[in-house]
């Protein structure tokens, strides 16, 4: 099967080859099978190699283990015309009760669930769906950061026996004020660390909010009671394309 001259495969010749991918940070192990399950070849090589390597056998359907090693390689072959299946790990009891784990065992092993299309799919989000995603994820991670800091912030006020103000909230304007006042060195430590935590947290809060009111799916998801922007953009982004729940 030769590439076009835009670089895509041809999907008018099909093949019976198949391959399980075993990919790594720096490097992949193959197995290409046939119909009959007999191995055609076995490799390690560069990741950078993988598309040459398929192109020279003919492949047409490829499996890998879902990892985060795996996404651009799989992004790449995907835009190549590749048919490629991405496992759940932990689903895959074909290569996690193998007695003998390699990385040449467990690329033949996804490619015999693939050559009898029994691979447990684990689904991998489009680019855009992905980059919401990551934004969604940053800004639970970054608003946890701040929740740490108040905690450590606290609990030194506890250690040295100093009782907060009770007319106004710790880390209100005031509150912040009161702190600084105290000229304690671990505590300004911990304010100066919080300022462009929360100053990124905004911003980012004020990007997702304008991807929410772009998003037909989210501001329908925003008519449901408690559901913000941030809560449907997390489910958007999490469960991706609800029509693959539904196949024809």
């Amino acid at each position: 099967m030769r590439s076009d001259l835009g670089g895509r495969r041809s999907r008018h010749v099909m093949s019976a080859f198949v391959c399980g991918l075993d990919a790594h940070k720096d490097s992949t192990y193959a197995t290409i099978l046939d119909s009959d399950g007999k191995i055609v070849n076995q490799m390690r090589m560069s990741n950078e190699r993988v598309l040459l390597y398929l192109s020279r056998f003919n492949v047409d359907k490829v499996g890998m283990e879902a990892s985060n090693q795996v996404v651009p390689l799989y992004r790449q072959l995907v835009k190549e015309g590749y048919s490629v299946s991405v496992s759940h790990p932990k689903k895959t009891r074909y290569i996690a009760e193998a007695k003998i784990r390699s990385d040449r065992v467990d690329s033949k092993a996804i490619a015999e669930l693939v050559r009898l299309d029994a691979l447990p799919l684990s689904y991998v989000p489009d680019e855009k769906t992905a980059a919401v995603r990551e934004k969604v994820r940053r800004r639970a991670f970054l608003v946890r950061e701040p929740v740490k800091l108040r905690v450590k912030i606290k609990s030194f006020l506890a250690y040295e026996g100093v009782k907060p103000p009770s007319d106004h909230g710790l880390f209100t304007l005031k509150g912040v004020e009161w702190l600084h006042a105290l000229s304690l060195e671990p505590v300004e430590s911990y304010l100066r660390v919080l300022k462009p935590l929360d100053d990124e947290i905004r911003l980012l809060s004020k990007h997702l909010k304008g991807l929410a009111e772009g998003d037909e799916d989210v501001r329908l998801l925003m008519t449901i009671p408690g559901i913000g922007y941030y809560s449907a953009l997390l489910v958007k982004s999490e469960v991706g394309d609800i029509n693959r729940f539904c196949p024809i």
